[in-house]
């Protein structure tokens, strides 16, 4: 018997609610699409099934009937300058699937392109589909890929490089850029229903209280880039309109995580002056959401003074909360049931940055320590009598070794393995992304033959950097 798939409906509540801040637009043919690679575990879970996921889908060339593909308007502040008008330039949102966004990027100009072509290559769309899989299998909120698909376009960037598109889920695309666009309209009423249209969508508690919503975005933050630089993940670009007001880590550019600790670290091109800097991430956060709080103001109470006063006080909540999910985290990866002494933590951030260590072979080899094996994290230092003082108070404190096995992960994306994999992608031969992607889907579990993706970047590797796919 002929089973045939349900016709797939995508509802537009954003672009029905918001429609000032939706350009109704189409995507670009595709000449020769070709479906590279999809996270069916995601499409089950948005009750998709393979007849649904058609190259016309996830490129937005025939999107189902009904649906009403939209450019989303936003503004944001970008390395700290302030750009009223930025938009989908490259994306499109094609509406909601079981409540949550599946948008695309690289499917082509926009009324908000400025000078771009819209297109994007495959490189740095599966730079994203592999990074964000590792998040999500890290237990990091994230936006998540649901498919790339070649387009059989010819881009040029620095070279001539394949067309791509992403697919991508989210729980919603609104961001801090969202609310600086409504409220440099001078329109109450347009901020208001974003507003309210963000708490349905996120903080349904925080109903007719917007600065019950401002907390819960801030908390929600701090929580995130606690979670990011437990992993050691440096996002890169944490521009206003790339901080989600859901909570999800969102744009997925010049990323990477941290090999040899140290707070400096960035892997961005563009960003010279170390503003997006692995240890700046908390400040800029908190910057962010600043930003936020100015556009809310007019919500927050109808005299300025007392507007002003209420998000002060929301705000000076970030430190505190980053700093209870900071130390939630360490606790665990330590093994340790109750929250260490601030030294004991302070003492080995010292011991890390001095010695620059690999972050992420540190922790897993500590819980060898954790069994009477300390020898492998003793390695990882040249001089290794400071980390056998540390270890002997840490000990002290009967660390469970198989807590921390299930906190420390044995495969990230390493940046020479994700570059290894993208050149080869980018040339025809997927096996190394695959095989990539395998290994940081299950971070965890140390598996047989996986040894290279647990071992840092040779010496001959270099400085790294990445570059914003644009």
């Amino acid at each position: 018997m002929d089973v045939t798939s349900p016709a797939l409906t995508l509802t537009h509540r954003f672009a029905d609610a918001l429609p000032e801040m939706a350009v109704p637009w189409q995507a670009e043919d595709a000449p020769a699409p070709r479906l590279l690679v999809v996270d069916l575990e995601l499409a089950a879970e948005l009750g998709l099934d393979a007849e649904q996921l058609t190259v016309g889908l996830l490129t937005g060339t025939e999107p189902p009937a009904g649906a009403t593909p939209v450019a989303q308007a936003y503004a944001g502040h970008q390395f700290g300058g302030y750009s009223p008008r930025l938009g989908d330039g490259r994306a499109l949102l094609l509406g909601e699937i079981d409540g949550r966004d599946l948008h695309l990027k690289g499917s082509g100009r926009t009324p908000f392109a400025r000078g771009g072509d819209g297109l994007a290559a495959v490189g740095p769309m599966l730079r994203e589909y592999v990074i964000s899989r590792a998040l999500h299998a890290l237990g990091i909120p994230t936006t998540r890929s649901l498919a790339v698909t070649a387009t059989g376009r010819t881009i040029r960037r620095e070279e001539l490089l394949p067309g791509a598109v992403l697919a991508r889920v989210a729980a919603s695309h609104l961001r801090v850029g969202s609310f600086q666009f409504a409220r440099a309209t001078d329109d109450p009423e347009l901020l208001k229903r974003l507003a309210d249209h963000a708490i349905s969508r996120h903080y349904p508690a925080a109903e007719g209280d917007y600065v019950a919503f401002f907390d819960a975005v801030v908390a929600a933050q701090a929580s995130l880039i606690a979670q990011w630089m437990l992993v050691g993940f440096v996002h890169g670009v944490m521009n206003t309109d790339n901080m989600t007001i859901s909570g999800e880590t969102i744009d997925y550019g010049p990323c990477a995580f941290m090999e040899a600790v140290d707070p400096a670290t960035v892997y961005s091109s563009i960003d010279t002056a170390g503003r997006y800097a692995y240890g700046n991430q908390p400040g800029i956060a908190q910057w962010n959401l600043a930003r936020l709080a100015e556009s809310l103001l007019p919500l927050f109470h109808d005299e300025q003074e007392q507007a002003v006063t209420l998000a002060v006080a929301s705000l000076e909540r970030f430190g505190p909360h980053f700093d209870t999910a900071w130390t939630a985290g360490m606790r665990a990866k330590l093994g340790l049931t109750t929250d260490p002494d601030r030294p004991l933590l302070d003492d080995l951030a010292t011991l890390l940055r001095a010695a620059r260590v690999d972050y992420t072979s540190f922790f897993r080899t500590l819980s060898a320590a954790a069994r009477g094996e300390t020898e492998p994290a003793r390695a990882l230092f040249l001089d290794p009598s400071g980390f056998d003082s540390w270890a002997e108070r840490w000990l002290s404190l009967a660390p469970d070794a198989d807590a921390m096995d299930r906190v420390n992960p044995v495969y990230i994306p390493r940046n020479h393995l994700v570059e290894e994999a993208l050149a080869a992608a980018t040339g025809g031969d997927l096996e190394p992304f695959h095989r990539l992607t395998e290994a940081v889907s299950d971070p965890y579990q140390e598996r047989p033959g996986l040894a290279r993706y647990a071992e840092p970047a040779p010496g001959d590797f270099g400085p790294y950097q990445t570059f914003c796919g644009t």
